[in-house]
């Protein structure tokens, strides 16, 4: 599928998935809400409500590589790019290694990228040392601002769509390969569904503990719907205190 393609399905999918969740109706079965005191405690809910100024000083206490953004990126409070790996794990997109330093797609805001470190120490438990992904910054995407100032999801650099994960020593995780979809069905917990095949049972294990942690307000993931067969997309949100898993 083109890049254009998957962006413009995977922008209805979020649309259809947050009007569900506003409407407490079908995703009901796919969505954690934990007291407000539980919620409030969770990585993703700091992350995502940190002050600009908060989030660089994590980024620099942890001493993560990354570049600020100096120039204005629309919707993007504290646009950042990342400039080595985390935990020993590379994030970039599928392009060219020529394209990377340029492409808008590879903003992200520095909230996401304090995510994206703790993903990453859970990856390198899984011998992973890079992350592939179609996009993080979507500059066409659009969304109603959030309280903070910037704009949600992919427009305000605040999701991930992860598309493959590559092994120490050269083997993939491949989510439209080794991930085959049932729409609708769960992906962790005791009614989740059951993947046959190792490299499938080893993504979603590695997604089910991200959920544990509470490490992202939203994963989508091929059971979600067509448009997400070959990613995962990983989403902190500002002032929400709940959790989905679709």
């Amino acid at each position: 599928m083109s890049l254009p393609k998957l962006v413009a399905l995977s922008g209805a999918g979020l649309a259809f998935v947050l009007l569900g969740v506003s409407a407490a109706g079908a995703e009901d079965r796919h969505l954690e809400i934990p007291p407000a005191a539980v919620a409030e405690q969770s990585k993703a809910y700091s992350y995502a409500n940190f002050s600009d100024d908060r989030a660089l000083a994590e980024l620099a206490r942890r001493g993560l590589p990354y570049t600020r953004i100096e120039q204005n990126v629309p919707g993007v409070r504290t646009p950042v790019r990342l400039s080595g790996p985390f935990h020993g794990v590379t994030i970039h997109s599928s392009l060219p290694k020529e394209a990377r330093a340029t492409t808008p797609f590879e903003i992200l805001d520095a909230r996401l990228a304090l995510a994206l470190d703790d993903f990453c120490e859970i990856l390198a438990n899984h011998d992973v040392v890079e992350v592939i992904h179609f996009t993080i910054y979507r500059p066409n995407d659009s969304g109603p601002p959030e309280k903070n100032g910037g704009l949600p999801r992919h427009a305000g650099g605040m999701a991930i769509d992860v598309g493959a994960l590559r092994k120490r020593g050269g083997s993939s995780l491949t989510v439209l390969s080794d991930w085959p979809s049932v729409i609708g069905a769960r992906t962790c917990g005791a009614s989740a569904r059951k993947i046959l095949g190792r490299k499938g049972r080893e993504l979603m294990s590695i997604l089910c503990e991200s959920a544990d942690s509470r490490l992202f307000n939203v994963m989508l993931t091929p059971h979600f719907n067509r448009a997400h067969r070959d990613h995962v997309h990983l989403e902190i949100k500002a002032d929400v205190k709940w959790f989905l898993v679709h």
